[in-house]
């Protein structure tokens, strides 16, 4: 999380039934400067403090944990109810998968966003982190974590972790957060990201490409 003072109080809502049930919850700031670290740490969840990065803080997360399955989810990402079930079932089988996602917003071509991120994740066998990537403790060890790059690090992951086999393609959906397509326009914001993701293909730094992201 990174200044997620906002959306806190519905993400820690939301994941005390699975706290409930047992699940082991790591929260990782990525050097906030507002209120979200002191709302987590009175709900009593344990938060590490990580240097700025989703790569780095996921890479602390893991690391401090002590599960043998290792789901990684943005603070502004909901899981269905039965995620871990699912999870559960999905890694006796494979060593690592996502799930399908939906993208809750204004825009009414959201719907249609999703639908091709999921198919075109099928495909490809290569997730976003807003489709909640999940993987044995094994698979994470031997890929050595989210390469600390300042984007794509999803993509990259899931392009090592290809090699140890194919993903577990969900059919469950997680809910993202919208926002940045109702901010930056939905037509933009594809277009963006398809240009980000062909730039990284064809061999541009991650810093470079998270430059023209912000």
């Amino acid at each position: 999380m990174l200044n997620e003072a906002a959306q806190l109080p519905s993400l820690l809502e939301h994941l005390l039934p699975f706290v409930r049930r047992g699940t082991e919850v790591v929260l990782v700031d990525g050097g906030s400067d507002d209120d979200s670290v002191a709302l987590a740490r009175a709900a009593g969840f344990t938060v590490l403090e990580s240097a700025p990065g989703r790569a780095r803080q996921m890479n602390l997360g893991a690391r401090a944990s002590r599960g043998e399955a290792l789901l990684f989810l943005h603070a502004d990402t909901r899981l269905p109810a039965d995620a871990l079930a699912a999870v559960d079932t999905a890694l006796r089988h494979h060593v690592w998968g996502r799930f399908d996602v939906s993208i809750a917003g204004r825009s009414p071509l959201l719907p249609m966003v999703a639908m091709l991120m999921n198919l075109r994740s099928r495909l490809s066998g290569i997730a976003t982190g807003d489709q909640a990537i999940f993987m044995t403790r094994r698979a994470f060890d031997a890929v050595g974590g989210f390469p600390d790059q300042p984007l794509m690090e999803d993509l990259a992951i899931c392009q090592s972790l290809k090699r140890l086999g194919r993903p577990a393609c969900l059919k469950l959906r997680v809910t993202t957060s919208g926002r940045r397509w109702d901010t930056r326009g939905v037509w933009r914001t594809i277009a963006l990201m398809w240009w980000l993701r062909w730039r990284y293909w064809r061999g541009a730094s991650p810093e470079a490409l998270a430059k023209a992201y912000r």
